[in-house]
């Protein structure tokens, strides 16, 4: 029989999980329709895969058993993808640069703009992607080379840090607090909070601040899909955001407020590329990276 590696992912993932409720959320797919394909794999490979109760998932023996090699296939289509496509760039002489929101901030169009002066049979095209999207697309061969807001996991990649940046938060500009020049993350306890379902939860978590100090958990606002789904909310004064230094800048508009937040860790900002990459274009990129970069 043939099957979807999409399948496979959706069996890993209740099986790394033993929960179909967390599956479906980290795979952005319903429930019912998560438990109908696990339920079609079941019925083509003749087998039960898991033991369902009211209180728990479990794994049978066989499910067991399957686990590491559809992982091992699932790993091997997206290293064969991301080889092939990796290939095709590097003869078409273009070198795909992945960034989310406002990237690295004004490094990322510096570095461009510098590589682009060095390497004149060079296309660069820039690929956004919205909450940590970047990490896949590396993954999955989509680009060569992308600044990953830190945390992430960067299992099989290369990473170094290229920039730092303040944490913000974002304000409708009728906002209390828009009248102080900077705040503290527990000034925020009562304010609902943006988030979104399409990063992992603890980059998710990491930007929220949850828990608080105190040990509290933020108070979740709307969810959204990308930044300007998120500020158009925060405009609305359904809720606030927290974002990046360059975020301030990148996306001014006069309903927005932006203040300093003095007692978070700030931004880490990384290079990063596939671990095992042997792209040339990727090293000189990386250089002239580490040589605009002001991090030491």
């Amino acid at each position: 029989m043939d099957v979807d590696t999409r399948v496979l992912r959706y069996f890993v993932a209740v099986a790394e999980h033993l929960s179909f409720t967390r599956a479906a959320e980290l795979l952005f797919v319903s429930q019912p329709a998560l438990s109908r394909q696990i339920r079609q794999l079941e019925a083509d490979l003749k087998i039960t895969l898991f033991e369902r109760t009211s209180r728990e998932v479990r794994l049978t023996s066989a499910g067991a058993a399957l686990l590491p090699p559809a992982r091992a296939l699932i790993a091997d289509w997206q290293a064969a993808q991301r080889t092939a496509r990796s290939v095709a760039a590097m003869e078409s002489r273009v070198l795909r640069v992945g960034f989310e929101a406002t990237g690295a901030g004004p490094l990322t169009t510096r570095a461009r703009t510098t590589f682009a002066a060095r390497h004149p049979d060079v296309t660069i095209e820039p690929k956004r992607f919205d909450w940590g999207g970047e990490v896949a697309a590396l993954r999955d061969g989509l680009v060569d080379a992308a600044f990953l807001w830190l945390p992430a996991d960067t299992t099989g990649l290369h990473t170094e840090i290229v920039a730092v940046e303040r944490r913000l938060v974002g304000f409708a500009a009728t906002h209390p607090l828009a009248a102080r020049a900077e705040v503290g993350i527990m000034d925020l306890r009562d304010d609902p909070l943006m988030w979104t379902r399409k990063a992992p939860r603890h980059w998710v978590d990491w930007w929220a601040v949850n828990p608080r100090p105190d040990g509290s958990e933020p108070v979740w606002g709307p969810e959204n899909d990308n930044v300007e789904e998120m500020l158009e909310h925060v405009a609305a004064g359904a809720a606030v955001c927290i974002g990046p230094e360059s975020m301030a800048a990148y996306y001014a508009r006069p309903d927005l407020v932006w203040r300093p937040i003095v007692d978070i860790p700030p931004l880490r900002i990384a290079l990063a590329r596939p671990a095992n990459s042997t792209n040339p274009l990727v090293v000189a990129f990386a250089e002239v990276v580490r040589e605009l970069s002001e991090v030491d």
